[in-house]
């Protein structure tokens, strides 16, 4: 009789209180997980999975191997800003006011990813570099406005408002002499704040494991409450003042040592997102999260012209209009979901996260508002999509340096002003994606009816940014 007792005590036991067994409920939510990875300058070229022998990335490489890569994906802007922007609303950033870094900041009209998933039942968290506003309420700048994440649907926050060092974040780089630095060694930049508050802890060593030790616990309280979750983690890896710590330098003994600390801080990021996915699988979230990887634009300038950081074999860099500094590395995964080992040259960007991730977990979006993303549903379930419907455009401007640059892609042809004192051109990507020819006096046609459609285009972007879409 008592071992009848005894087994029934157990099975109540096993049946009506799982947590006392299990940490983590596998299956209580039925809703999908639904992250953002962004790293901050990082070239096309400077990933294994793109080709480049010399660093070392195993983790975003499996990564490509289990999921999709995308060869031909841009990012919305040259610079940070304004793709920032477009991954949240997709929208592009012209239509909102961000023509730049430092430039405008998130208005709180723009309906967000964050804020309709957290409609939806789901818990919502930032880590990371934000760009997209100030985060000090009282710490008057410049340039831009207060407009943190947590006034963007963002549940958790650890953010800073722009770049910090990727090691060390609060202190100045030995010999580092540009925004930021100050003579008694500490950084005069920007500053990391949880929840709105300044943190003092845990800000040693490398910037993407400091990161991600503010990620994972989010991950574990949305997962303990039985709550589906969306996080943007967006690195600052590895956008100025590059440094990587011993132990990844000393993977890289030949390299020069601007080149070890630029792999080494990319390779220290690459070990944090394997972190992540390892945590997943333990967790038993793997299969229920699906995650996207890119760069916010192309390899930044200084490290691109002094041949450390690569854009593999497009022209150009960070700040111009060439394929170096749109065309971004990216991976789509979801174990289960997304069939792996796929290769796609479909043309997408990063206006594309937000009509796709609501087209996966159907939820409608209202269509009286104009997006410039369109779903990448079938392309990640089917592998395969339709034409674009919305051509690619983008644009960076700064009035103070008389700059004012554009591309349009539609199908094989591009249309662009480069960069600075250059002329609109045209390029057949497909046949030259190094951009060595230009077609605009071969193609008149052509190039006329393209300059033609980017100018309606940049019209509907002046009357989203001057009110249209919106009730003021």
């Amino acid at each position: 009789m008592k071992l009848i007792n005894y087994i029934v005590l157990i099975f109540t036991l096993l049946t009506t209180s799982p947590r006392l067994f299990c940490q983590h409920p596998k299956h209580q939510n039925p809703k999908t997980n639904v992250i953002l990875l962004m790293a901050d300058d990082l070239g096309w070229g400077d990933v294994g999975f793109n080709g480049n022998k010399n660093i070392i990335t195993p983790h975003l490489d499996q990564m490509s191997k289990e999921g999709i890569r995308f060869t031909n994906f841009y990012a919305a802007a040259p610079l940070c800003s304004p793709t920032r922007a477009s991954c949240l609303t997709g929208r592009n950033p012209f239509r909102q006011g961000i023509f730049a870094a430092h430039t405008g900041a998130m208005r709180h009209a723009e309906k967000t990813i964050p804020e309709i998933l957290k409609k939806a039942g789901y818990q919502t968290g930032f880590f990371g570099k934000w760009h997209l506003g100030w985060i000090e309420a009282e710490k008057i700048e410049s340039r831009g406005h207060f407009s943190p994440p947590w006034q963007h649907g963002f549940d958790e926050t650890f953010a800073t408002k722009s770049a910090v060092p990727t090691w060390n974040p609060t202190q100045t780089p030995y010999n580092w002499k540009g925004f930021g630095s100050k003579e008694d060694g500490s950084w005069g930049g920007s500053i990391y704040l949880h929840n709105g508050k300044p943190v003092k802890d845990n800000l040693d060593g490398d910037d993407s494991r400091i990161i991600m030790d503010r990620a994972i616990p989010f991950i574990e309280k949305a997962v303990n409450d039985d709550k589906a979750f969306f996080a943007a983690i967006w690195f600052h890896a590895p956008h100025e003042p590059i440094l990587a710590g011993p132990e990844y330098l000393a993977k890289y003994p030949d390299l020069p040592e601007g080149q070890k600390h630029y792999y080494g801080c990319i390779t220290a990021m690459d070990e944090q997102i394997g972190r992540l996915r390892a945590y997943l699988k333990q967790i038993g979230q793997d299969k229920n999260t699906l995650i996207f990887f890119c760069s916010d634009n192309g390899p930044a300038d200084p490290v691109t012209k002094k041949g450390i950081a690569s854009a593999g074999p497009y022209r150009g860099h960070k700040h111009q209009m060439w394929e170096g500094g749109l065309r971004v590395p990216s991976i789509a995964i979801w174990p289960g979901q997304i069939k792996s080992k796929q290769t796609t040259d479909y043309q997408a960007n990063t206006n594309d996260y937000l009509p796709t991730i609501m087209d996966i977990l159907n939820i409608n979006v209202s269509k009286k508002i104009p997006l410039d993303g369109v779903s990448l549903k079938h392309l990640l379930l089917e592998g395969k999509a339709p034409s674009r419907s919305i051509p690619y455009a983008s644009g960076y401007m700064r009035s103070y340096s008389g700059t004012e640059l554009y591309a349009y892609i539609k199908g094989d042809y591009k249309i662009c002003i480069p960069q600075q004192k250059s002329e609109m051109m045209l390029f057949n990507l497909k046949k030259d994606p190094e951009e060595k020819h230009n077609l605009a006096l071969e193609k008149p046609l052509l190039f006329n009816e393209m300059k033609s459609e980017l100018e309606k285009v940049k019209q509907s972007w002046r009357a989203s940014r001057e009110g249209k879409d919106y009730k003021w």
